[in-house]
């Protein structure tokens, strides 16, 4: 279907995939798993990256009952561990030396104060340092592939603040949903980020980012879980619940930025009105002061992760 075509993007306009590899990241629930289902049904070998065995498992026999034919491949990653960060993208590339499709998807959202495995904020870590090695190790086998890389934010980004050099993960004046909004920024710079830079670079991969709108899925369920119960956490899942799309209806944006073959690096997906609707090409705002950002959060990026992401090098194709 063409870009501009009046007709809404569904699922149907998902090409035939038979021959691509997609690895997304959180597939075995929520957003992550529709996403799993749909490239998986389109012909697509999907790699299921996720933490949780069991749930993984289940995720696995719900595809595999709709399409018996699919081609899945489970690969354990929890973000919130750069080592099991490194061990998944190994595992991940000696399986798979051209990936078509990184869907960033896995993700928390408003939960107390708490630390990954290597001492940074969850939220910051796991919804965008986490994300940003994995990219880093698995580029070179996405533009193998002349692939895309599809990050998910969100419109929390709008609360988002620059991540602070000194003071990344808020020591002291955390707040939950403060800390959900940088986290969500960080993932909005860090698609343009790495769109600009693989453009600069002349690489044949590309960034494109997705807002799923206000979805009914397990993420809301989380977090009341994790607070407690705490009341902001309790409306935005009653929200949810009563107004929210279904999981297989939030998953269009990211769907279309990794499928549609019209899109663009660069380009921003989300709900035609902003929470629901189907999806559509959005602007990129607030772009006063973005350069600067992109720096800071790249810079604090490496250094938190102890690697370079040296995109120009990355994006050297698997065995060039």
């Amino acid at each position: 279907m063409n870009e501009h075509s009046s007709m809404p993007w569904t699922i149907d306009d998902i090409p035939n995939l038979v021959g691509r590899t997609a690895v997304i990241t959180g597939a075995n629930g929520g957003l992550g798993l529709e996403t799993a289902r749909a490239l998986a049904a389109a012909g697509a070998t999907v790699v299921m990256a996720a933490r949780s065995p069991a749930k993984t498992d289940a995720a696995v026999s719900s595809i595999t009952a709709e399409t018996p034919s699919a081609r899945l491949d489970v690969v354990p990653l929890d973000l919130a561990s750069l080592d099991s960060v490194r061990q998944a993208a190994t595992t991940i590339l000696e399986r798979h030396p051209a990936i078509d499709m990184l869907v960033n998807n896995a993700g928390l959202m408003g939960v107390p104060e708490s630390a990954t495995d290597d001492g940074f904020e969850l939220q910051f870590g796991v919804n965008h340092l986490g994300h940003f090695l994995l990219t880093n190790h698995l580029l070179p086998a996405v533009a193998a592939a002349r692939g895309r890389v599809v990050t998910v934010t969100s419109t929390a980004h709008h609360i988002g603040r620059r991540v602070d050099l000194a003071n990344p993960h808020l020591h002291g004046r955390y707040g939950p949903w403060k800390a959900y909004g940088q986290s969500k920024l960080a993932n909005f710079h860090f698609g343009i980020g790495l769109h600009q830079r693989l453009v600069t670079t002349g690489s044949p991969a590309a960034s494109l980012l997705a807002h799923p709108g206000l979805s009914n899925t397990d993420l809301q369920t989380h977090s009341v879980d994790a607070t407690g119960g705490g009341s902001s956490q309790r409306f935005f899942a009653v929200l949810a619940q009563r107004t929210g799309m279904s999981p297989s209806r939030g998953a269009l944006p990211q769907l279309r930025a990794a499928t549609d073959p019209s899109a663009r690096s660069g380009r921003f997906y989300a709900p035609r009105w902003m929470n629901s609707g189907p999806p559509v090409v959005r602007p990129i705002l607030r772009r006063l002061g973005m350069a600067r950002s992109i720096e800071v959060l790249w810079e604090v990026s490496e250094r938190l992760t102890g690697e370079p992401f040296d995109v120009a090098a990355r994006s050297a194709t698997i065995g060039s």
